[in-house]
């Protein structure tokens, strides 16, 4: 890799260093006055976990609370695969709401429903493992351990559907710790600290960045990268996307990240387009943010390139070919075929079977639905921000993934600015989808 390819050398942005500085000495404190205690017997001196975790829930002095909490959290930290899933099991069973408190504070409540009796029934029915969650959050750097912590806690729920409460109430506190009010929405470019550009690499989840050659690349030239952080995460972005400015609707994905059709003037650049969007860390999974980074990337690049007027995704389609599995027999589809024409003929062949394929993913985009919406998870995020089914390509992915998804389609959502919110009604009131004309065809 040559000189220039190398990544900018630039520390990790400071949250604050005075009130690190002033954390650590309250910690310190905490810890002294944590030792003292068991020394003299008065909390009981534990290596377990659990103990500890009981322990602070019902701690009230803040120095020593706050050495607690980050106790609890590097014990957390420090369990293998095994032991971490034990732990979940406690958090659902030793922590959670007795339903004798809550049928007394119900009773209670029917017989004189006043607002005292309703503020009982409230704290009655939380879990104290909500309260945990809460106190272990106070620790230095708890909130990216808690990330993790519901990351592995989702990877165990299907085998372990009882640890699902525990999810719920996890995942009620990420709704309020990350909400929009919170949030930093940030341009990445090759001067953002190396720290940021690492994670870009590795969090890209659409189109694998081949390293910083190829994420120099993808940040500059009409391309541009914004990214939500949170302030208790202040390096590691949530959701980042990818942004190209190009001259006209692009149809497939690889001459837009190689940039081997690049507009000779400056001026033909007509086009946004979004051709990345990347969920950064599991844990967050259900916490919406993606909606609000579109909205406010379209703000932010209409600023930069008032001349751009048209908004649209060059997006996979991820559930197509799982979908298309179900039906094969029936339809007399080969898929493996159809991934063989796009990966040997691309876009020139003259085999019909690739119209048909497009006419099936129209079918599948449109009509297919789980709970009324979008049965692909792509188009259900966009369709449900309100844009609209603008166009489908064949050939437009050939790599392996996108092959193997969706047979190398790929769709065009267009953000038409004065039906956004029209469209968003449309989807959620009546389950319409907005489509383009091109697309009506398909499906009749």
């Amino acid at each position: 890799m040559s000189a220039d390819m190398q990544p900018p050398i630039k520390s990790q942005r400071q949250s604050g260093t005075g009130l690190a500085g002033l954390l650590g000495s309250v910690i310190s404190a905490g810890k002294d006055i944590l030792a003292r205690r068991r020394q003299a017997a008065t909390e009981a001196p534990s290596g377990d976990l659990l103990t500890k975790c009981k322990q602070l829930l019902h701690h009230r002095g803040e120095a020593s609370g706050l050495a607690l909490a980050s106790e609890v959290i590097a014990d957390y930290q420090a369990l293998d695969d095994a032991n971490r899933a034990l732990f979940f099991d406690a958090l659902a069973r030793d922590f959670d709401a007795p339903s004798e408190a809550i049928i007394a504070a119900a009773e209670q409540y029917k017989k004189a429903p006043t607002p005292a009796h309703l503020t009982s029934l409230a704290k009655a029915v939380e879990a104290p493992r909500v309260k945990l969650f809460r106190r272990m959050n106070m620790a230095p750097d708890a909130t990216a351990v808690l990330v993790k912590m519901r990351g592995a806690l989702l990877s165990l729920l299907p085998e372990h559907k009882e640890l699902r409460q525990v999810d719920t109430d996890l995942k009620h506190q990420f709704v309020s710790w990350f909400n929009r009010g919170f949030l930093e929405l940030r341009v990445i470019d090759w001067n953002s600290p190396a720290a940021v550009l690492e994670r870009i690499i590795e969090y890209e989840s659409v189109h694998a960045i081949q390293g910083w050659e190829d994420l120099r690349s993808r940040l500059r030239e009409n391309r541009m990268c914004f990214a939500f952080f949170h302030p208790a995460m202040p390096d590691d972005p949530l959701v980042f996307v990818e942004v190209a400015l190009t001259a006209g609707i692009p149809r497939a994905i690889a001459p837009l990240i190689a940039k081997t059709d690049e507009p000779a003037k400056e001026s033909d650049l007509d086009t946004v387009v979004f051709y990345s969007i990347s969920n950064c860390h599991p844990g967050l999974a259900g916490v919406s943010f993606g909606n609000f980074l579109i909205k406010q990337v379209v703000e932010e690049v209409g600023k930069r390139y008032p001349r751009a007027k048209r908004y649209v995704t060059l997006s996979p389609v991820p559930g197509f070919c799982k979908w298309l599995a179900l039906q094969e027999e029936a339809l007399g589809i080969d898929i493996h075929e159809l991934r063989s024409l796009a990966k040997v003929e691309g876009s020139d062949t003259t085999d019909p079977r690739w119209e048909a394929a497009i006419a099936l993913c129209a079918q599948y985009l449109v009509r297919e639905r789980a709970n009324n919406l979008a049965l692909d998870p792509v188009a259900r995020f966009h369709l449900g921000n309100g844009a609209s089914l603008h166009a489908i390509h064949w050939a437009a992915d050939l790599s392996d993934n996108g092959l193997q998804q969706s047979a190398g389609l790929m769709v065009n959502y267009l953000y038409d600015l004065d039906s956004i919110e029209e469209n968003h009604d449309a989807y959620f009131d009546q389950g319409e989808v907005a489509i383009s004309r091109a697309v009506g065809k398909l499906l009749n």
